[in-house]
């Protein structure tokens, strides 16, 4: 729809703002330039598989004068020296577990500065030398640098993780626990936001938890996940991957009377190496091809005698999905370097859809295709980096339901018919302009910079078109076993509450009798509400969102630092401009250390605000269903089941729902302190407690702005009731006015010992209360909002997790992976539209009459499903699901042949101290550890994953209405909704073998 006049010049101004801010931070590094002194010598430090080395010393030996060193930063692991007098130098790295490296006849002449990129190779030592695969966890005054409270992946610890690009970011949100608070865990990758999780194979390295007060993102440091892809190097170096999975190696799903069809033939591969001397590029392709098995389980009626009889159901998914993704590093002068990126990736699945509660022909066929560019080009000026970023990325997807029949949702018991989906198109266009600067001065290191990011989303919607018959529990007259009402002493039918299985059963049964409508529904049948859509199915909409930061990291003192952050956002679409948010941390180090020296124990404290911005697929949802673009038709007790009413009938029959957002809707923020100790156990050991508070307001939630008044709605009269506006019909207001509070306590531990051991682990107490889960988030009884504080969905009190890899000397790799979590909490619902707002999500009661009719009995006691008005209302989220436990193993045996490189291959950092005699042997543990690779040019790597090794049953989504069957059970595993993408959840333990092929 087109824009309001004061939208369009609000979304000028956003424009115009972030423009002129972005000429700024471009253009302030070149003026600092003048005031720097002038880079004669930089480079790179790399190990031999491209791995950037951070944190080590480069000396500078001059002919004769003094000799200077620098040391290599730690994000890219360069070194910079300035303003050298012209002559001839020599270069020298020395690292122990590296051969020392020595250039010579550096030659620096004035106005033209040199390059020298240096590579450390693994020395061995009597052939069984060891050296650590990443470095050491340590402890550290600097933000900016590794903090022992952050969880950094790389190399071997990536081996723990699943290569399903699913199941790999479930693992990452179970490292990332329950501290990213209401909204979960922001992903970036590459510094983007947005986007697709890049293969396992091209990451370089991970990092959660990082640096949590920076004011450079606006999301929440804990929980927030930092991904990074590997990039060219000087050498060519390749990996050939076939990954193969059968159902006669898993198990059956327990939510299935047999075992699912299962079969997965993936292939993976990526290259990479020099484009002459100023260039490398490096190129990932992949091809999974998976069928996996969709399992659904609810209730249905036999057709014979019809009565309610369990059913279960196994379809096979074919998922396709293929992937390719250059990148290219450009080395465009001595200060200048250039990356580009480009991705597509294509996936294809047909009968989609089907899992939980749903019969085979509520499946569809999906597509899905999404492009993405990257651009980054970093600049070295003088003592400044400035980096300029920008991401290009597309998602275009296409639904076409197998079956246009109308839905038949039978609540907690099976949804029939066609997919509500429809015939859709959706394209999405995502724009991201990044412009960061860092300077180093004296004691200060400073960043600053502005992103601009843009959303356009043109979408094609058909969904609900063929309409929807929804069946509810509730009160009915009790049926003999003649189907006959059973009357009390009076004459009057004995009620009693009835599941939504039964009215279906006596809709069906006295339909076939011949009863009439209104017979019917007095017998306790007939549909609870019939839902349609109409209108314009297409609809396109756009948002513009604009952040500015600037941040210091200043060395007080030599075992003091305080970071001082200040950001400021804002977006279109909403009328809030006041988005400032302060960010502070100090960091001390008792007795000593300083910001470039180790240090035993670190006391951390921060503060920070961070905002949520309103995302656009709601913007899409409130202008689609105004009521103007399209209509959304509901009738309560239709009387014409199973036919479909024409659309002018049902203006006629029934009333419209309708969204709207809320003008005085503002973003929502959070206000997160935290309290952390670090502690350096050992040299290859560090430990840390983290405690952190979370308060969060303007949360966004939805309300019915006009349901029926109190005491004026019954749920046996259509329309009944005295509405605010005049009218029948909710209308859903989005607004942000829900509050969230959570404290947690977590420890974490990460070593890496030099005999090929790496682990680590951490465990979660925590405690999270919100009247809101998330925009969909209304409240059960429109009229009061007792019970709405209650548990947020985040509200899983205990987790632990833990990981690593274990390497022997027989080049075998053991790398394990855990999770186990308390339960999370569940709505517990009364199965019926209670007040009128067409929603089924009112709560029961607790009654104050055990003999009330109706009452039903359940593991929270004496429930009543019609609450009477005094009654006790459960809270929200009361219900609480079991535990979960995640055990998955990974056993890989490298073979190597060819020419022996002289040193172990593998991407590594050696930390500062090297390994002692015995620890190089593997002494020092019986002589079992050893290197994780061969010393061959080529190795040929055997590998069997096991996921949920033990076949414990991790039970999905729990049934919360009480008039289902299934109440406070689950219907499926835990993993991905309704087999619709590459989740693999058809068995309960999996097993994948893996064949790789490195050079």
């Amino acid at each position: 729809m087109p824009l309001e006049v004061s939208e369009l010049i609000r979304l000028r101004k956003i424009v115009s703002c972030a423009f002129h801010t972005l000429l700024i931070s471009l253009f302030l590094p070149t003026v600092l330039l003048a005031q720097s002194g002038e880079v004669s010598l930089r480079g790179q430090v790399t190990d031999q598989s491209g791995a950037v080395v951070p944190g080590v010393p480069v000396t500078l030996i001059p002919s004769g004068g003094s000799i200077r060193e620098a040391r290599t930063d730690e994000l890219e692991g360069r070194y910079v020296f300035r303003d050298l007098p012209v002559g001839t130098y020599t270069l020298r790295v020395h690292v122990k577990g590296f051969a020392d490296i020595e250039k010579s006849n550096v030659v620096i002449v004035r106005g033209q500065p040199q390059v020298a990129n240096l590579q450390l190779d693994v020395v061995m030592e009597q052939q069984a030398f060891t050296v650590n695969e990443e470095e050491a966890p340590s402890v550290s005054l600097s933000s900016s640098a590794s903090n022992a409270s952050a969880v950094t992946l790389q190399g071997s610890d990536l081996e723990a993780l699943s290569d399903d690009p699913t199941d790999l970011q479930a693992d990452l949100q179970a490292l990332a626990g329950p501290s990213a608070g209401p909204s979960g865990g922001a992903m970036f990758v590459n510094g983007f936001s947005g986007g697709n999780l890049p293969a396992k194979e091209s990451i370089r390295e991970i990092r959660i938890n990082q640096n949590p007060f920076s004011p450079e993102y606006d999301t929440l440091g804990y929980g927030r996940i930092e991904i990074f892809t590997k990039p060219g190097t000087e050498k060519y170096h390749g990996t050939m991957d076939y990954n193969f999975g059968k159902d006669f190696w898993n198990s059956r799903n327990p939510y299935s009377s047999e075992k699912a069809p299962f079969l997965l033939d993936e292939f993976e591969g990526n290259l990479g190496g020099p484009l002459g001397k100023r260039a490398s590029f490096a190129v990932e392709y992949q091809r999974n091809m998976v069928d996996n098995g969709s399992i659904s389980n609810g209730f249905v009626l036999d057709p014979q005698t019809h009565t309610a009889v369990p059913f279960n159901s196994v379809l096979t998914t074919p998922q396709r999905f293929t992937r390719i993704n250059p990148r290219v590093d450009y080395q465009l002068n001595p200060n200048n370097t250039l990356v580009v990126a480009y991705e597509f990736t294509h996936s294809d699945i047909r009968d989609a859809g089907i899992g939980g509660f749903d019969l085979i022909s509520q499946g569809y066929h999906v597509t899905y295709t999404d492009q993405t560019v990257q651009v980054t080009e970093t600049a070295v000026l003088g003592r400044n980096i400035n980096e300029t970023r920008f991401q290009y990325y597309r998602t275009a997807s296409q639904t076409t339901p197998n079956s246009l029949d109308p839905q038949t949702q039978v609540l907690g018991s099976f949804i029939g018919g066609g997919s509500q989906s429809g015939q859709s198109l959706n394209a999405e266009n995502d724009f991201e302009l990044q412009n960061y600067t860092s300077m180093v001065r004296s004691k200060h290191t400073m960043r600053f910079g502005v992103r601009l990011r843009g959303q356009m989303d043109t979408s094609v919607t058909r969904q609900n078109f063929n309409g929807t018959f929804t069946f509810g529990g509730g009160l009915a007259p009790e049926l003999d076993s003649s189907n006959k009402p059973v009357l009390d002493g009076s004459g009057n039918p004995v009620l009693i509450s009835i599941k939504s299985i039964e009215r279906y059963r006596r809709t069906l049964l006295f339909q076939s009798m011949g009863d009439s409508p209104a017979q019917i529904r007095a017998l306790g049948g007939g549909a609870t509400q019939f839902s349609m859509d109409t209108g314009v199915p297409s609809l396109s909409a756009h948002a513009v969102d604009f952040g500015l930061f600037a941040g210091d990291e200043w060395q007080v003192r030599s075992n003091v630092t305080l970071d001082l952050g200040l950001r400021y956002e804002t977006q279109s679409y909403m009328h809030d401009w006041r988005d400032f948010a302060p960010r502070v941390a100090i960091s001390w180090a008792p007795g000593g250390g300083s910001i470039n020296s180790r240090a035993k124990t670190v006391l951390r404290a921060g503060f920070g605000i961070f905002f949520t911005r309103f995302p656009l697929s709601d913007i899409v949802t409130a202008e689609r269903y105004n009521g103007i673009v399209q209509q959304q038709f509901v009738v309560t007790n239709p009387d014409f089941f199973p036919t479909i009413p024409s659309t002018g009938s049902l203006a006629v029959l029934g009333y419209q729902s309708n969204e709207a957002v809320s003008s005085r809707l503002r973003a929502p923020y959070l206000m997160q302190s935290a309290l952390t100790l670090e502690r350096q156990v050992s040299a290859s050991t560090a430990f840390a407690i983290t405690y952190t508070n979370s308060h969060g307001v303007h949360l966004y939630r939805s309300e019915d702005i006009n349901a029926p008044l109190p005491g004026t709605y019954n749920p046996n009269v259509p329309g009944s009731g005295t509405f605010p506006r005049g009218h029948p019909g909710p209308v859903f207001l989005m607004e942000s006015s829900g509050i969230y509070n959570q404290n947690q306590v977590v420890a974490n531990i990460n070593t890496r010992l030099k005999q090929g051991v790496s682990l680590f682990a951490f465990y979660v107490l925590n405690r999270a209360m919100s009247s809101s889960d998330g925009v969909d988030t209304v409240p059960a009884n429109p009229y009061s909002m007792a019970g709405e504080y209650g548990p947020a969905a985040t509200d899983v009190r205990h987790r632990a997790t833990f990981g690593g890899s274990i390497s022997t000397k027989w080049n075998l790799r053991i790398s394990p992976f855990v999770v186990v979590q308390s339960g999370a909490p569940f709505d517990v619902t009364a199965g019926s539209d209670l007040y009128g707002t067409t929603l089924f999500n009112g709560r029961p009661g607790i009654p104050t009459d055990p003999s009330k009719p109706g009452l039903i009995q359940t593991r929270y006691g004496l429930l009543d499903p019609n609450p009477s008005p005094g009654e006790v209302i459960l809270g929200r989220n009361y219900g609480r699901g079991p535990s979960q436990l995640r055990v998955n193993l990974r056993l890989a045996k490298a073979i190597g042949f060819g020419s022996v490189t002289g040193r172990a291959e593998t991407r590594s950092t050696v930390s500062p101290g090297g390994a002692t005699a015995a620890q190089a042997s593997g002494r020092g543990l019986g002589g079992i550890l050893g290197a994780p690779k061969t010393v061959h040019r080529y190795n040929m790597i055997l590998s069997m994953s096991v996921q949920n090794l033990l076949n414990h049953n991790n039970p999905g989504p729990i049934t919360g209405d009480i008039t289902s069957p299934l109440f406070g059970s689950a219907n499926r595993i835990a993993g991905g909704p309704n087999g619709e993408g590459f989740f693999e959840t058809a068995d309960n333990r999996r097993l994948e073998a893996q064949i790789r092929f490195t050079f």
